[in-house]
This record gives C-alpha cells, sequence and structure tokens, in this order.
C-alpha cells in the first residue's frame, strides 16, 4: 500500500475526528495539528513495518448552516 486515506470531520463537541478508508484506524484530536500527529501514530501502530504506507491523505470535510 501506497497511501491511506482518511474521512476528517469536525466533532460536535470540538476538535476533528479521523477514519480512515479501507482499514480499521479512527483517531480524534482537538486541534488540526494534534490530529495530524494522532493519524500518524495510529497508522504505525496499525501497520506492520513492511506494509507502511509511504502517504496519508486528509480528505477534511466542514459543514456550514446558513440561516436564509
Amino acid at each position: 500500500m501506497t497511501e491511506i486515506h482518511f474521512i476528517v470531520e469536525e466533532a460536535p463537541e470540538g476538535g476533528f475526528i479521523a477514519r480512515a478508508v479501507g482499514a480499521d484506524i479512527y483517531t480524534e484530536a482537538d486541534s488540526i495539528e494534534d490530529l495530524h500527529a494522532q493519524v500518524r501514530d495510529a497508522v504505525r501502530c496499525h501497520f506492520d513495518e513492511g506494509q507502511l504506507p509511504t502517504l496519508i491523505r486528509l480528505h477534511i470535510t466542514r459543514e456550514e448552516v446558513l440561516a436564509a
């Protein structure tokens, strides 16, 4: 595997939630900088040394509601 994709959403209580696509990896953090470190750590823990992806791609989604 050369890269792994994560869907990142803002958590209702604040912070961010990241879920991997195609792997059972889930992590969360209070800031985007902390999320980067948490995602890297989660990927390292999930994969064996020879199976580690070379890239981590984050797809960050954000929902906004506007009054009409």
